[in-house]
């Protein structure tokens, strides 16, 4: 949902609400990149530039820049993005999980927050088990994080809370080979690209661990489309050990909508289906 005016104020082009399936996340870096594309195509931008133009947007987790191509007719791909700063919360997290037992996670925040771990802790592939199994058993992790892992945010305790549970191939250290996860968020929602914020969230563990050092990219796979994002460490931020982490990947939109409220309705701040 796009916002401007006032409600985009403080420098960015425009304001947006990311909406998923049990209401609305603060950050999705798949929409940021389309988003990019849109506000130059649509004119939301007032004197694009060439060969890429930097796009402002104020998200719910704070300010992001969306740096798109434009070769002064049209946007195109691939489109990269700066988010909030990204770090690691706590790793070798030991949580017990009904039907499971015990696993180790690692918690990052990218925009939002995430529990990770490789499927195979869970007995699962994250390449080859039905994504109904990897749906269920991610959505217990969450549940379990939720249960025994107090968050807390640096500046906002509204952003303070487990967005999802992002499984992995278990290949955190760096390689030139891709590096595949599955995300699954909201009510039990998946995501179908790498997820962006989940790429941000995971260069910062993988930076904490060691793993990666500043600018080395590393290429991210989403397990159910196959779709790919690369993701790297830009540069060190703050007094706690956070990075400011570049994505890049292609996106696409696919349409507009526009809604209307009329005051008599008596059901127009919404409703929600079960």
């Amino acid at each position: 949902v796009v916002v401007r005016g006032g409600a985009a104020a403080e420098g960015a082009h425009l304001a947006a609400l990311f909406l998923h399936c049990a209401g609305y996340s603060a950050m999705c870096g798949h929409a940021v990149m389309a988003l990019g594309r849109f506000a130059l195509d649509y004119g939301l931008v007032p004197a694009p530039t060439r060969p890429e133009t930097a796009v402002r947007l104020r998200c719910p987790c704070g300010p992001v820049t969306a740096f798109v191509p434009w070769d002064g007719h049209r946007s195109g791909n691939p489109v990269r993005f700066h988010s909030v700063p990204a770090f690691a919360v706590a790793t070798d997290l030991a949580i017990d999980v009904p039907g499971h037992g015990k696993v180790v996670v690692d918690i990052g925040y990218g925009g939002t927050f995430y529990a990770f771990l490789s499927a195979e802790q869970l007995g699962l592939d994250v390449c080859s088990s039905k994504t109904r199994e990897l749906v269920s058993a991610a959505s217990a992790v969450t549940e379990a994080v939720k249960k025994q892992f107090k968050l807390h945010h640096p500046e906002s305790e509204d952003l303070a809370f487990l967005y999802g549970t992002i499984l992995t191939d278990g290949k955190d250290a760096f390689s030139e080979e891709p590096t595949t996860n599955i995300c699954v968020f909201a009510d039990e929602q998946v995501d179908r690209s790498p997820t962006g914020s989940g790429v941000t969230a995971r260069i910062a563990l993988q930076y904490h661990k060691g793993l990666i050092q500043l600018h080395q990219t590393r290429t991210f796979r989403s397990s159910t489309t196959g779709s790919l994002f690369t993701g790297k460490a830009e540069a060190k931020f703050g007094n706690y050990n956070a990075v400011i982490v570049e994505v890049s990947g292609e996106a696409f939109y696919t349409g507009t909508a526009t809604f209307t409220v009329e005051e008599e309705d008596p059901l127009k701040h919404g409703f929600f289906f079960k």
